[in-house]
């Protein structure tokens, strides 16, 4: 591995609240003690307004270098055909296009970003309807029903194509196993839908339960993906690691998110063999970008992800101390946490906490709340 000086990241600021959320994750790794080589590089909606691609060939090269990449969120426009056409690049030279629905997507595809691994804790300081929540959430990346194969038969007629693959699943349980036993995390849960779909979901589950029969100390169980949710929503504390197909994915670890208290609160990292990308699990959130109120904490915990997948354990603890702190003091938080606090002053919590007071602040303010307590 090489020195912390010379480690080069690649960082997308990305659309709407993105800049915001990704410099003040850049400012405190900085005032951790880590020190990146950071290349910045457009993507999004922003690129194409500056008259440059939404994902262009330098974005590739980059991250092909650097094997590391700390993302922004980046937009797709609703309700209009949206296609992101990527050619010929320095990890990918195959000449013939490859069309994707969205910049994230074609970043995991085209550098096989196949795990997608999104932590869901709770925060004792932030309120929430739950406490003591820690889900470990293990998405597949790859394929399912977000790979774009989506056409109109007729005027009035849409289908798409949903592509479930024994080797991709059997990979992404492999991935969920090895990192369960790393963590001394014991609790495995399959979601599924194979009592409808049981050609696609049952080679999924299949698949994956041929592999977790490998990991005796891990105890393993299905859980048909509706009736998942419904435990999740009563008892979230009876899971500890879940793992999903790619649209699953997505839809449980919105629904976690809400448990521990909102989007700003959710971490990710995709994953790959070659190199790992790291973002939030919110989008860009266009109403408020630009005023100085976006939570950077989801964006923030990505970026101490990246520091423990690249061994800096100690700056990412020191991060995730500060912050703890910051919470606890409800100093110069961002007004989604200040109604928070506010929520938690009046006593509507799992936990019942009360009589804590608040210090406003914005997204910059924050970030020198938590540096201060670096």
């Amino acid at each position: 591995m090489s020195p912390p000086s010379d480690r080069k990241v690649t960082l997308i600021p990305g659309d709407g609240i993105g800049p915001e959320v990704t410099a003040s994750a850049r400012a405190i790794v900085e005032a951790s003690g880590a020190h990146f080589d950071w290349d910045i590089q457009p993507a999004g909606l922003a690129a194409q307004a500056a008259g440059l691609p939404a994902l262009g060939a330098a974005v590739f090269e980059s991250i092909g270098r650097t094997g590391l990449a700390l993302k922004g969120p980046t937009g797709t426009p609703f309700g209009v055909p949206y296609r992101i056409e990527i050619g010929a690049h320095a990890m990918n030279p195959k000449p013939e296009p490859r069309v994707y629905p969205s910049v994230a997507i074609a970043l995991r595809k085209e550098f096989d970003l196949y795990m997608n691994l999104r932590p869901i804790r709770s925060f004792p300081a932030v309120v929430s309807r739950y406490a003591g929540v820690d889900l470990l959430i293990f998405r597949e990346n790859s394929e399912d029903l977000y790979m774009g194969r989506e056409r109109m038969v007729d005027a009035d007629t849409a289908e798409a194509i949903k592509t479930i693959t024994r080797g991709a699943t059997e990979r992404a349980a492999r991935f969920a196993c090895e990192t369960m036993v790393r963590l001394g995390r014991r609790k495995l849960a399959i979601g599924h839908k194979s009592n409808v779909l049981k050609l696609t979901d049952g080679l999924f589950l299949h698949a994956a339960q041929a592999v977790a029969k490998n990991y005796p100390q891990i105890e393993t169980r299905d859980r048909v993906i509706d009736a998942l949710c419904m435990e999740l929503v009563l008892a979230p504390e009876r899971y500890d690691c879940l793992l999903l197909a790619n649209l699953y994915g997505d839809i449980v670890s919105d629904l976690g998110a809400g448990l521990i208290g909102g989007l700003g609160l959710a971490p990710g990292a995709n994953i790959g063999e070659r190199c790992a990308i790291f973002e939030a699990v919110h989008g860009t959130a266009p109403d408020i970008a630009g005023r100085d109120i976006a939570n950077p904490m989801a964006m923030i915990l990505s970026a101490t992800m990246l520091l423990k997948h690249v061994g800096e354990l100690d700056c990412a603890q020191r991060i995730e101390r500060a912050l703890t702190s910051v919470l606890e003091r409800r100093d110069r938080l961002t007004p989604d946490l200040i109604a928070n606090a506010d929520a938690l002053r009046d006593g509507k919590t799992a936990a019942g906490t009360s009589g804590i007071g608040t210090s406003g602040g914005g997204t910059r303010a924050m970030t020198q709340a938590i540096i201060e307590a670096l």
